[in-house]
């Protein structure tokens, strides 16, 4: 099937070219060449996975190009034939950061310890947007005595990561586990509460982690739980214990991510299933061919992806690590790449 549409291809697969959009975002076509790493990374790798959830992309395009993915023999060959690389710009700096799946420490049932509840979506939240505070849900009690609870957890500020992070593992005292995943949201946008200890005064920016967050909370317990109430946002779960243990937490696209090579992003500027080629500076460099499965509340931006590290404290402490600059170059199909410029290539 590759060989029946490779001439056509290649004569145009040596183009580039420029636009500006009407909204201020910028596109430019690059070559593979451009690509810094690209010969030395793992193909096949991120082939299988876009493989996991291309077959869930409804446009002719992508159709036609899971098809072929099915039966490539080549990697390289299939994403250097059939996609073009496409530098989206919005003017605001990259930045990449890094999630997990974190794992909790709970009961189906509420005692003394396990008292802090993981709340299922209610009808209200979906109908009204947006609907009620962060503060208001927890102060007032909203939710209470409604059967919502999927959980209860030990570490109020645990659960708040949780909902940062949007899915993971709950340890039951028995020994078995539950996952969670992301069910909805109450419409109020995503504040960081690391900027706001930065705008206190409390912290400089090149101090803030998660773990420094989670240690100023709990020595301070007052201040820390008005600290969390910075963020209106509030995450609603369902559980997906349907999920085997060896697989990742679902992601956007309902189909299980893949750690180092999965990616949350805006789909207002990546198409979700889409390959997205990383080039990450910082202290652990990074080059990579990743596939856009995930979304997320903070991710916001032509030039703004969250890397997804896999489950557990050891995953959580590399990607609570990650604040990065870089570039993320989208592969598009050649025709839906073309179309972004404003005429035909000379």
């Amino acid at each position: 099937m590759i060989g029946r549409l490779a001439a056509a291809l290649l004569a145009v697969s040596a183009m580039t070219g420029s636009a500006q959009a009407a909204d201020g975002s910028s596109y430019a076509i690059l070559g593979f060449e451009d690509l810094q790493g690209w010969a030395d990374d793992d193909h096949q790798a991120a082939l299988d996975v876009f493989r996991n959830t291309c077959g869930d992309l409804n446009d002719p395009d992508w159709r036609a190009l899971c098809a072929m993915a099915a039966d490539t023999g080549d990697a390289r060959q299939f994403f250097e034939l059939f996609f073009r690389p496409v530098m989206i710009s919005d003017g605001a700096d990259p930045l990449f950061t890094g999630y997990f799946e974190p794992e909790l420490d709970g009961s189906l049932t509420r005692t003394s310890r396990y008292s802090h509840p993981l709340y299922t979506m209610p009808s209200e939240a979906a109908e009204t947007r947006p609907w009620l505070t962060r503060r208001e849900i927890l102060s007032t009690g909203a939710l209470a005595g409604r059967g919502l609870e999927i959980a209860w957890v030990d570490d109020p500020v645990e659960a708040f990561f949780l909902q940062v992070q949007g899915s993971g593992r709950i340890r039951l005292p028995d020994g078995q586990s539950i996952r969670v995943g992301y069910a909805g949201a109450n419409g109020h946008p995503y504040s960081s509460i690391g900027q706001e200890l930065v705008r206190r005064g409390i912290y400089e920016p090149h101090q803030v982690s998660a773990d420094v967050i989670r240690n100023w909370v709990r020595r301070n317990p007052d201040e820390g739980r008005e600290l969390l109430f910075h963020n209106d946002s509030y995450v609603f779960f369902r559980e997906v214990s349907e999920v085997p243990a060896e697989r990742g937490p679902l992601g956007a696209m309902n189909r299980s991510i893949t750690p180092m090579r999965s990616i949350a992003v805006d789909p207002a500027f990546v198409p979700l299933g889409a390959p997205v080629w990383i080039e990450k500076a910082g202290d652990e460099p990074m080059q990579r061919l990743m596939i856009a499965q995930d979304t997320g509340s903070a991710i916001k931006g032509a030039q703004r992806a969250d890397i997804y590290f896999g489950t557990g404290d050891d995953a959580g402490q590399r990607a609570g690590r990650v604040k990065d600059g870089g570039r993320m170059v989208v592969l598009l199909p050649i025709q839906r790449a073309y179309a972004l410029l404003p005429q035909d290539p000379p």
